[in-house]
């Protein structure tokens, strides 16, 4: 059974090694330095509590992490603060299990419950299968960007894909902070 839980500090190590091949060996990630846990742990402590960081597991709340995805602020511009970046990582061994679609189903339901009104992805292309999750779970694409980033000596195009959260309200909500909201769990 694979649940979802907010991510902890405890996670972080995890997390960094569900990410770190990504960073070291592909392009779907743009850093080249994979980051430890400790580096882990302060992205995570700087949502300070109003953008999500949720994990996926298996099972009871400490089981082993499957994947996680967060959500960051999209601007730093304050009229942008009602939209978020979004961000999934799962782990070799649990791909094409359905754990990035239930990952991103409650980071969705709880940036929506938060207030948030969209969320923007960035994929690095090609990705058909970062493409069809984010599909699936109702981002569309937004445009593309040629031959943005360097990595691993070839230059890689970006799409942007969006999924409209809620329609905005006037005048706005403000959104509130994920530790008043929770993640649902499954």
């Amino acid at each position: 059974m694979i649940a979802l839980r907010p991510a902890t500090g405890d996670d972080a190590a995890a997390i960094a090694a569900i990410y770190a091949p990504h960073v070291l060996a592909g392009t779907v990630s743009f850093e080249v330095e994979a980051p430890d846990p400790h580096t882990m742990q302060a992205r995570m402590a700087r949502a300070d509590g109003l953008y999500p960081w949720i994990v996926a597991t298996t099972g009871a709340d400490q089981g082993g992490v499957l994947g996680y995805a967060y959500a960051t602020r999209f601007s730093e511009r304050d009229a942008y603060r009602w939209a978020v970046e979004t961000t999934i990582y799962v782990a070799d061994v649990a791909q094409r299990q359905g754990v990035g679609r239930l990952l991103y189903q409650g980071l969705i339901h709880t940036l929506r419950a938060q207030g948030f009104t969209q969320a923007i992805a960035r994929i690095a292309l090609p990705n058909n299968a970062s493409i069809t999750l984010h599909e699936q779970v109702g981002f569309r694409r937004a445009g593309v960007f040629r031959a943005i980033g360097h990595k691993h000596g070839q230059w890689i195009d970006v799409g942007y894909w969006q999924c409209m959260l809620a329609e905005p309200a006037s005048p706005p909500l403000e959104p509130r902070r994920f530790t008043d909201i929770g993640v649902r769990r499954s």
